[in-house]
């Protein structure tokens, strides 16, 4: 496959799982500030604006108090910041277009129907939380139309990988943020809602919800697609599936290994360690993502620069 093919195949899979997940955390954290009046709005709002990777800088500096609208323009309207749900959508559009002669019909309409509510200006007359569920709904529909209508040869599992990288690094960010409000089991209850996970989690757990279950579900349950340790093994086979054959020692492809050796330490680390920094812990995972990614662009997309987070991810 031509590596321009394969990196647009993994920036789609990528930029929209951002786009939900991001999505799904605006609406966990504008959904507590909105029900608790104790909460201090500047201080979640900075923190929210740090665990996504946005430090104030001499050039930009943030406001004096930082309220929910500057958080939705940063993360969720503002085209021109890199980091927004707009921004995510303008470039899953602009990789589906360069990887146009591949996709299907239904999945280049799907894509660009989608991005096409951002200059028609619907997407802006959106609030919340009727935003965050429309790009809940475009992205499922958006990966529904992908799984069935996409052969399933390199071009998906780039675009699988992609998916699952982009996964586990935002679930590590749902849980640094539930953390952030830790002593509650509020937080949890939203963030497992917000992951599509609180059914799945009450059945798992026979109905005993506590933070460090909740915790435990959404980090190493084995069979929830969203949980970390599932995005990172279903990453690692995808990775598997895109080698010519396997090597009899070790690891060659440094994305694999990556991978692999933080879900080793996820799987095999006690819980309780875990639990000690939750943030500290999901800032790892992160950086792991990152390197993972900058790992796949060296050896599959020739000439090419990573594209990443920036801020305290890096």
């Amino acid at each position: 496959m031509l590596s321009r093919i394969a990196e647009s195949m993994f920036w789609i899979g990528r930029y929209v799982e951002r786009a939900e997940d991001t999505a799904r955390i605006l609406d966990v954290q504008t959904q507590l500030l909105l029900e608790d009046a104790t909460i201090d709005e500047d201080t979640t709002c900075r923190g929210l604006l740090s665990i996504m990777g946005i430090e104030p800088d001499e050039d930009e500096p943030l406001p004096d108090h930082v309220d929910v609208s500057f958080v939705l323009d940063r993360l969720c309207y503002g085209t021109g910041h890199p980091t927004s749900i707009a921004a995510a959508l303008a470039g899953a559009r602009e990789s589906a277009r360069r990887a146009r002669e591949t996709l299907s019909v239904p999945m280049w309409e799907a894509i660009n129907t989608t991005y096409r509510a951002i200059p028609s200006g619907h997407f802006h007359a959106m609030r919340t939380p009727a935003v965050f569920s429309w790009v809940r709904e475009r992205a499922a529909f958006v990966n529904g139309t992908a799984d069935a209508t996409m052969t399933r040869d390199e071009g998906w599992h780039f675009l699988m990988l992609g998916r699952c990288v982009e996964r586990a690094d935002m679930t590590s960010r749902l849980v640094a943020t539930a953390s952030l409000s830790a002593g509650s089991d509020a937080p949890w209850t939203t963030t497992l809602r917000a992951c599509g996970a609180h059914e799945a989690f009450l059945r798992t757990y026979r109905g005993l919800e506590t933070e460090r279950g909740a915790a435990e579900f959404l980090m190493l349950d084995r069979l929830f697609p969203r949980s970390v340790v599932f995005s990172l093994n279903r990453a690692e086979q995808c990775l598997v599936n895109l080698e010519s054959s396997d090597p009899r020692a070790g690891f060659q492809n440094e994305a694999q290994r990556l991978l692999g050796r933080m879900r080793a330490e996820l799987e095999y680390r006690s819980l309780s360690e875990l639990m000690t920094d939750l943030p500290t812990e999901m800032e790892r995972l992160q950086r792991t993502c990152a390197l993972a990614t900058e790992a796949v662009t060296r050896r599959y997309f020739a000439g090419a620069e990573a594209m990443s987070w920036t801020g305290v991810t890096h």
